[in-house]
């Protein structure tokens, strides 16, 4: 008889009341943000127009290693938090492994995914300035559904600009979003300026997480009592992720182990980064080391593949630059189903840790991801989403390396949610019509050949 899997959770007067901000144990500060025009460092003061007072100053403060979560959001994360860790015994004896997994689920909350750690954040900082509303992009769903529902919850209304391929692949993410009041436009769309030039120079295109950037920043600036807010990538939205790792690293603590091996899927860094930042500040702080891999889909591999360089974080070229690894703000990654993961740049903390030899990044093709979900659904029960099975997939490689080597490693890796509304790709997957697509070093170079000329 199998073991039931065992499931550490903290206590609610164990959560976190504080988040970690990895930048005041950095060496080396992420770049900052320029302005456009002139390619110097953002103000606080340019910033506004685009986003939250409040938010601007996280965004901005690389010194504060602690920022104190206000008692508000603190109340609403124990609807669904502390979310469990969990060891995935089951998994362990299929594989036949002496190594240790375990997972942290941030599946367990409406929007069924750790998004909704930020969307209440800025929902809240929104309604606290007094705001009528927020705009947003979404790629898979995720963000959108959890800032539908922070938004909802607050009473703030919400514009959603949803990557078109993904619109047209997810209607019933899409209908959770308009469930909770939100309005939800197919990107890029005839409803912006930018929206309709990108339309005009790439008709027929699926969209990018970078078009719905721009559509949502035009649409946030051009309508009074409105700001835009963004679910990754950014300072501050890693800054509220880190209560991932804050709670992991506690109830590491709690049962005495340590992982070896901590890994985690990356798009644009907001599960990542705060999956990792309390083990990465022992690793900086040179308290203790852990081995910390960024997996990425081999059809946009912004880590592995990419340049490390100040480009624009939208395909309109409307935001500030951001000096990042990138496959340039006009990489149109292909139309599968990597979600969430389809960004051309990495957040500007992790591309800092990747740069300074911190952290390692593989990238996955998505017949194998989805072969590793399906495996890991069988055994554990838990159906995920696409983007968490590109970890799932490189955790199953460890411990299967593990296997071969006899090694008694603790690998740790984040499920940054369910994969309910995927079926689609899972269907897909199922009757053998998926395939894998790799872009061509030809097909980056033109992406690579719009990067800003910046001398920073």
């Amino acid at each position: 008889m199998s073991k039931i899997p065992y499931k550490t959770y903290l206590s609610e007067s164990e959560m976190p009341t504080k988040w970690y901000n990895v930048r005041a144990d950095m060496k080396n500060k992420p770049a900052p943000l320029l302005n456009p025009g002139t390619l110097q460092p953002m103000t606080a003061q340019e910033l506004s127009a685009v986003f939250c007072d409040e938010l601007i100053k996280q965004e901005l403060d690389n010194d504060t290693p602690f920022i104190d979560i206000p008692e508000e959001i603190c109340d609403f994360y124990k609807m669904y938090r502390p979310s469990p860790l969990v060891r995935a015994y089951c998994l362990e004896k299929a594989l036949d492994t002496p190594a240790k997994i375990y997972y942290k689920f941030e599946g367990n909350n409406t929007s069924g995914s750790h998004k909704l750690n930020s969307a209440i954040a800025q929902a809240y900082y929104a309604k606290k300035q007094g705001l009528k509303g927020v705009t947003t992009e979404t790629g898979a769903g995720q963000w959108g559904t959890a800032l539908s529902m922070a938004c909802a919850y607050l009473g703030l209304d919400c514009k959603v600009y949803m990557v078109k391929v993904s619109y047209e692949q997810k209607p019933f993410r899409r209908e959770v979003m308009r469930t909770y009041g939100a309005s939800v436009t197919p990107s890029p769309s005839e409803t912006t300026n930018v929206g309709k030039k990108i339309l005009a120079e790439h008709p027929g295109t699926t969209g990018s997480l970078g078009c719905a950037i721009s559509e949502a920043v035009e649409a946030a600036t051009t309508t009074e009592g409105y700001r835009y807010v963004l679910g990754s990538v950014l300072n501050q939205v890693v800054l509220h992720q880190s209560i991932i790792g804050l709670e992991s690293k506690l109830a590491f603590d709690k049962i005495g182990e340590k992982p070896d091996v901590i890994i985690g899927c990356a798009g644009g860094g907001s599960n990542l980064g705060g999956l990792i930042a309390p083990f990465m500040g022992e690793k900086l702080r040179g308290e203790a080391d852990y081995r910390i891999v960024a997996v990425e889909p081999a059809s946009c591999p912004s880590f592995t593949r990419g340049k490390f360089a100040y480009d624009f974080c939208d395909t309109g070229m409307v935001c500030p630059l951001a000096k990042m690894y990138t496959l340039g703000s006009g990489f149109i990654p292909s139309p599968n189903h990597a979600g969430g993961l389809r960004y051309h740049g990495m957040s500007s903390i992790l591309s800092q840790l990747y740069h300074d030899g911190l952290m390692e990044a593989a990238s996955v093709d998505q017949t194998s991801v989805f072969a590793a979900a399906q495996q890991f659904a069988r055994v554990e029960g838990i159906l995920p989403a696409p983007e968490s099975s590109h970890a799932i997939r490189v955790a199953i490689d460890e411990a299967l390396k593990c296997k071969e080597t006899g090694e008694e490693k603790t690998i740790f890796f984040g499920l940054t949610g369910t994969g309910y509304f995927d079926m689609v790709a899972y269907q897909k997957y199922n009757d053998g019509e998926m395939s894998d697509y790799i872009p061509t070093d030809e097909d980056l170079a033109v992406g690579f050949a719009g990067l800003p000329k910046v001398d920073k």
